[in-house]
């Protein structure tokens, strides 16, 4: 026989958007059912691994340069609430510029609306001070120095686990897709439960689109995207912050970060792998991609041309068509809600997210257009990075 739980909001999905959603909810005193498949920011999630970058440049995207701003907040607060300062780490943040320099451009006139400190450094700066970069077709580099990297898996877990203190009820198992029009009432688990809320919010990443197939298996694109770490020669410390920052190169779409709790320089190219099934594809890197990496490696950071590969990781981007996040109602069923497309850039706007999604459910805040279902096409042509 089921048993039947009765909440004022179900959050499917324990990644950094649906951990973050919990988390505002019960701290409004919402009854929280918060249900994960497979653990919060398990190996197969987007929202797993190591760490991942935080950043205040946008270009011209106003909107998520002011939501990093206010969620590096809220994470720095929850970090010193539980102790765990760490989990954040102020690296800086550097952008290099190649020949066409008009997002670099947009990025410091967004910084500087947005009262963001950072610094403008020529190639001869950039050559003084960070030496062990190759700085080949490089023009212009902007530091910022209080943006750095967030150490995501056990961030998540933190979340979650700040939100279950809260109220939340944690449930480790896997909603069958919900049916019907209008009011859904329930959802059922594979454990046989029935969890019954006024509201429900999928935050499933790159599942969003097989747990909705009719809706947005053509509107959500899993893509496959391989990391790289890089030993570091032993007592270098060239490679670690603060000599190092975490960086990124627009023009070559790959970014990386310094020698983080000793894993190694990290290192990931930005552009969109194959499309892939989140729960079967394969989970060890390509020998055609480990090539790649070993020759841009020798290029920008000489040094470690012949540096050993000492970790390496198989995730996905759950991208949009044009990399804005998907924050909206399920077109049939009311009370359901998408909470994705994080695109490869989405983990740092966990708590904003959460806090979004959580006025839309309670106060019926103003909805963001770009965020809208409607605006989610069919081919990818991407805009946001």
């Amino acid at each position: 026989m089921s048993v039947q739980r009765t909440f004022d909001v179900a959050v499917i999905g324990a990644g950094v958007f649906g951990a973050w959603t919990a988390w505002h909810l019960a701290k409004r005193g919402q009854r929280v059912a918060l249900i994960e498949a497979y653990g919060p920011a398990h190996s197969r999630a987007s929202s797993g691994g190591e760490s991942r970058i935080i950043r205040m440049g946008y270009g011209a995207d106003e909107i998520y340069t002011r939501w990093s701003q206010r969620s590096l907040v809220q994470w720095k607060e929850l970090f010193v609430a539980r102790s765990q300062e760490a989990l954040f780490q102020e690296t800086g943040v550097l952008w290099l510029s190649g020949s066409d320099d008009a997002r670099f451009r947009q990025t410091a006139a967004t910084l500087t609306r947005c009262g963001v400190p950072f610094e403008q450094m020529d190639v001869k700066a950039l050559e003084k001070r960070f030496p062990q970069i190759g700085l080949a077709g490089i023009t212009a580099g902007l530091l910022e120095p209080h943006s750095g990297a967030v150490m995501a898996r056990r961030a998540v877990a933190t979340v979650v686990e700040e939100a279950i203190r809260l109220g939340a009820e944690f449930r480790c198992a896997q909603v069958l897709r919900p049916t019907g029009l209008g009011r859904v009432r329930h959802v059922a688990t594979n454990h046989g439960e029935n969890i019954i809320a006024g509201q429900f919010v999928f935050a499933c990443g790159p599942w969003l689109g097989k747990v909705f197939p009719d809706v947005l298996d053509a509107r959500i694109f899993p893509s496959r995207q391989e990391v790289f770490f890089f030993g570091i020669p032993a007592g270098d410390t060239r490679f670690a912050p603060p000599a190092l920052p975490t960086w990124l190169f627009q023009e070559d779409l790959v970014y990386g970060m310094p020698d983080i709790e000793s894993r190694g320089l990290k290192i990931a190219f930005d552009e969109h792998g194959e499309r892939v099934d989140p729960d079967t594809q394969s989970r060890i890197v390509s020998p055609a991609m480990t090539e790649m990496v070993r020759k841009y490696v020798a290029r920008r950071f000489p040094a470690l041309r012949d540096a050993p590969i000492v970790e390496s990781r198989v995730c996905q981007y759950e991208n949009t068509s044009n990399g804005d996040f998907l924050v909206d109602r399920h077109p049939e069923m009311e009370n359901v809600w998408f909470a994705g497309g994080g695109s490869g850039h989405g983990f740092k706007h966990g708590p904003a997210i959460g806090e979004y999604v959580t006025g839309q459910l309670l106060d019926g805040s103003a909805a963001e257009a770009r965020f809208s279902l409607a605006t989610k096409g069919t081919v990818q042509r991407r805009a946001v990075y």
